[in-house]
């Protein structure tokens, strides 16, 4: 297994559609070092909140810290996503 995380760019389309929810959805959003959907927030039996985003190309699911996000302006939080040195 390798060390290297997976780059999520968050309000690129293409990714949008790659990772999602547990449940499929693509409305999430990260928050407070876990992620949040608004789709499963809407259902009286579900919780909004989720620790591990869904890859749509092999179904594997990734743990936050797993993850880099990143926005137009760089990383979305600096403790989790900055590029680590080699």
């Amino acid at each position: 297994m390798s060390d290297e995380k997976e780059t999520v760019e968050i309000e690129n389309r293409t990714d949008r559609w790659r990772f999602v929810c547990p449940r499929g959805h693509r409305s999430w959003e990260p928050t407070n070092h876990h992620f949040w959907c608004a789709k499963c927030a809407r259902r009286d039996d579900v919780d909004g909140v989720f620790h591990r985003l869904r890859d749509r190309r092999d179904g594997g699911l990734l743990e936050r810290d797993q993850v880099r996000l990143l926005t137009p302006v760089g990383p979305y939080d600096r403790d989790l996503d900055r590029r680590e040195s080699a």
